[in-house]
């Protein structure tokens, strides 16, 4: 099984807390990619983008950040996956082809920052109470960046828990 992330509006591929969650991934032994969208300005041709990529894998987790959530979540209403975990989804945003997001059968999971003056938290947790999907609110920004080691936590227990795939190896 591999995971698939998918960045922000402003970030790269391999940012900072791209990398740091997926080495937490490959402790878990998921393969790991992430999707470039870099020059891909438009949230919903970076949906098509993310479909393309997810067509020869039989089993998928994504993990979207920002408008990478808003694409992970959008693209897994056309493509099955296994799990979804959301950074900071960009939801409910104005100008976006989709306001309403139906949750199939996939375990979801959302981690916003209170302090995020970017995407309102209040729109994880509209998303969250219809999807009725766990969401953890902790404190941080936007980027999350202040708060990786309670995103990490976040990650390494849902990657465990809610996907259940044994790992033989320890975190350190």
């Amino acid at each position: 099984m591999k995971v698939i992330f998918s960045h922000g509006k402003e970030s790269g591929p391999w940012g900072s807390k791209i990398s740091h969650l997926a080495e937490i991934a490959r402790q878990h032994e998921y393969e790991v990619d992430s999707v470039d969208y870099q020059g891909i300005s438009d949230p919903d041709d970076r949906v098509t983008h993310l479909i393309k990529a997810l067509e020869n894998e039989s089993k998928a987790i994504l993990v979207g950040s920002s408008m990478g959530g808003y694409v992970s979540l959008i693209a897994a209403e056309q493509v099955q996956v296994e799990a979804i975990f959301l950074l900071a989804p960009a939801l409910y945003i104005p100008g976006y082809d989709n306001q309403e997001y139906t949750a199939r059968n996939q375990s979801i999971e959302i981690v916003h920052g209170w302090s995020d003056d970017i995407i309102p938290p209040e729109h994880s947790i509209r998303f969250a109470r219809k999807a009725n999907c766990s969401l953890h609110l902790i404190p941080g920004d936007h980027r999350l960046n202040s708060s990786i080691e309670a995103v990490s936590v976040l990650f390494n227990q849902f990657l465990h828990t809610t996907v259940k795939k044994p790992y033989s190896h320890r975190l350190k």
